[in-house]
């Protein structure tokens, strides 16, 4: 396999206010976010050279940075307009966009109160996060021995970068015994989500879908949810649990990463990629190719 690593590759990345060259955009070893995970992202789809739902990520992102107690020293349209101008300088047409905030090196302790918080916007060509799965059948999944926590144990509903510590160690440990991604449960035994993306699962010709308490409630999965109500579909949200797995029918997975990729199985339980499935992809796909 031919990795080009991130930290070498050609372009340039927005840091701080300035365009500074790919290679050069660095921060230092004893920064806090690296130490204590005092850092918050945003992943973003570019599509013709458009960003699907710039305005929410944006936003989220400076909510995810106030749930972590630090203020992002430029405002989501500022962002915003520097997201644009990365993409149109990396050139790419089809690929995705990181943002990330973080607390930098000026007290390294638990705490942070007077670190400079820092922000960079890379954008790179990158395809579907599952593009060596098969289109035909999906991917596969088993459920993770770690669950998603409480939100009065961590700040669950923003995208800190501390969070994805045990999708990591899930995923990890999944690809170990040949599956591509682990089914994540929450602190009550709930189902709540992949690795990396949401979940919906179609019984009974209704879309089921696990309320988003102790969990990221997604853009694409919100956006899935009103395309899904516009064809007409019943949608439910509701804490379910493993064993009704059982009775499923479909299964698919929403994110920016993942955009809407069929499941194939979870722990032996077979999946066909049904009409629902398909309808989801084909809709979000002329969505997010709409012209500008």
């Amino acid at each position: 396999m031919n990795i080009i690593p991130f930290d070498d590759r050609d372009g340039v990345i927005w840091m701080n206010g300035h365009m500074v060259p790919w290679r050069d955009a660095k921060t230092h070893v004893l920064s806090h976010g690296l130490h204590y995970a005092s850092s918050v992202f945003e992943g973003e789809r570019v599509y013709s050279k458009n960003v699907f739902k710039i305005k929410e990520h944006g936003l989220r992102l400076h909510r995810s940075a106030n749930m972590l107690d630090f203020e992002i020293p430029y405002s989501a349209g500022e962002l915003d307009d520097a997201t644009r101008e990365v993409v149109a300088a990396q050139g790419v047409e089809n690929g995705y966009v990181r943002r990330v905030a973080w607390r930098g090196s000026e007290m390294m302790a638990i705490s942070a109160q007077h670190n400079t918080v820092h922000v960079a916007i890379a954008c790179w060509a990158w395809p579907n996060m599952y593009r060596d799965a098969s289109k035909d059948q999906g991917v596969r999944l088993k459920t993770s021995a770690w669950q998603r926590p409480s939100p009065k144990m961590a700040p669950c509903h923003s995208k800190a970068a501390g969070l994805y510590m045990i999708c990591t160690m899930s995923k990890h440990q999944a690809e170990r015994e040949g599956y591509h991604d682990a089914l994540m449960l929450d602190y009550r035994g709930y189902i709540a989500e992949a690795t990396g993306a949401n979940i919906f699962l179609i019984i009974d010709g209704a879309i089921h879908t696990p309320t988003p308490d102790c969990f990221l409630d997604g853009i694409t999965r919100q956006t899935i949810i009103g395309l899904a109500k516009a064809r007409g579909y019943e949608v439910i949200e509701r804490h379910m649990m493993p064993e009704e797995i059982a009775n499923v029918s479909e299964v698919f997975l929403t994110g920016t990463a993942a955009e809407i990729t069929p499941v194939g199985e979870i722990d032996g339980k077979k999946f066909e990629i049904g009409a629902i499935t398909k309808n989801m992809i084909a809709d979000y796909h002329a969505l997010v190719n709409e012209p500008s």
